[in-house]
């Protein structure tokens, strides 16, 4: 955000394009979502679901992660 305050005509890095593109695909999806009937409460459900995948996802990465470790010998 503080690049856009100095100088807009700067090119966004990936990361900085990557965010802006989640926020608008969030208030797209919640738009959609509210224009095909769900209330707030299924909408703060779907993204508590949203946020438990990813966070399983994450749990299993890392536990992959550590069993690499463990059964990598460790050179002293």
């Amino acid at each position: 955000m503080a690049r856009s305050m100095l100088n807009s005509s700067l090119p966004m890095t990936d990361r900085e394009a990557k965010s802006r593109a989640v926020k608008i695909l969030a208030k797209s999806i919640y738009r959609d979502l509210e224009a095909q009937g769900f209330d707030e409460k299924q909408i703060v459900a779907l993204a508590t679901e949203l946020i438990s995948e990813v966070t399983s996802k994450i749990s299993r990465d890392h536990g992959a992660k550590v069993e690499t470790r463990a059964a990598t010998p460790h050179v002293a």
